[in-house]
């Protein structure tokens, strides 16, 4: 993967602007997207224009209703897991668990699944679409860790070369006639059917959590969202519920985000090239 750069010329007049924008604000809401991930070679969903790259992903009713989806997704998710499972946190991560121990960001939230701000070291984050290290029995409610059902699926497909292009959150493409021959694992409880711990696209977040965000959002000063093009409205309702009760946004993203029209401040910058400057600065300043 081709590292990302930033625009040095500009890199200084940003970063001044950042600092603004947070020293104005004591209590921060921090919102982060796939794009935080990228450098640690997670790729994205969406093209820096916001459209979408890749094939449709798996819905969540298709994954309840058809065992051919569900045999899809796993077949996948086999190949893809072993990335998920090895990523580590990047210097955005790491800078991001800092400024949270600073007391710049109050509440931070993900829209990603992979766990690498916990890797990074922060404790309190709030996952909007789950977590992949985790899977779930839909039938009796049975948990188990992502790593143990990885053996299980590899022992019940030594019979399959399994190979395939790596895609955004632990999918892979590989070919239709492999997928037709995955044997997939069910629960070691009850025999029910396993599901990841994460929300799928038309699947509901938990409305609990929504609620708490949008409390989290009333009480801050500001709403900073970093790497998501905010295109779901998953996202992009905490944008729409900063604006109706007055909170300023900052968006740090190099590429369109559904949020432009309506943010205060847009910074078009790589998330893991600005935020351990944005540190150092703000790090330096205080002492």
């Amino acid at each position: 993967m081709t590292p990302r750069t930033a625009d040095h010329q500009d890199l200084k007049t940003d970063l001044n602007r950042l600092i603004a924008f947070l020293s104005a604000s004591d209590r921060v809401v921090c919102l982060t997207g796939a794009g935080c991930s990228l450098a640690s070679g997670i790729p994205t969903y969406r093209r820096e224009n916001g459209d979408w790259q890749g094939r449709n992903p798996i819905t969540h009713q298709d994954f309840l209703d058809t065992f051919e989806t569900r045999q899809r997704y796993w077949a996948r998710s086999f190949m893809g897991w072993p990335l998920m499972s090895t990523a580590r946190p990047n210097p955005a991560h790491r800078a991001l668990k800092e400024l949270v121990a600073l007391g710049k960001i109050e509440t931070l939230i993900t829209q990603n699944v992979d766990s690498l701000h916990e890797q990074a070291g922060l404790t309190a984050v709030e996952h909007l679409h789950g977590d992949l290290r985790e899977v779930t029995c839909l039938v009796c409610g049975a948990s188990e860790p992502r790593t143990q059902l990885q053996v299980r699926l590899a022992k019940l497909n030594t019979h399959l070369d399994l190979d395939g292009e790596i895609q955004p959150d632990g999918d892979a493409e590989i070919p239709l006639e492999v997928i037709q021959q995955f044997k997939i694992a069910h629960c070691l409880l009850c025999g029910g059917t396993l599901k990841p711990n994460v929300v799928f696209f038309g699947g509901k977040v938990d409305p609990t959590l929504v609620q708490s965000i949008y409390h989290a959002i009333e009480q801050a000063d500001a709403l900073w969202v970093i790497g998501s093009s905010l295109k779901l409205f998953s996202g992009y309702r905490f944008c729409r519920h900063a604006v109706a009760f007055g909170k300023p946004i900052a968006l740090l993203n190099p590429g369109w985000t559904r949020a432009d029209p309506i943010a205060d401040l847009k910074i078009i910058q790589p998330a893991e090239i600005i935020l351990p400057k944005l540190l150092s600065r703000l790090t330096n300043s205080a002492q």
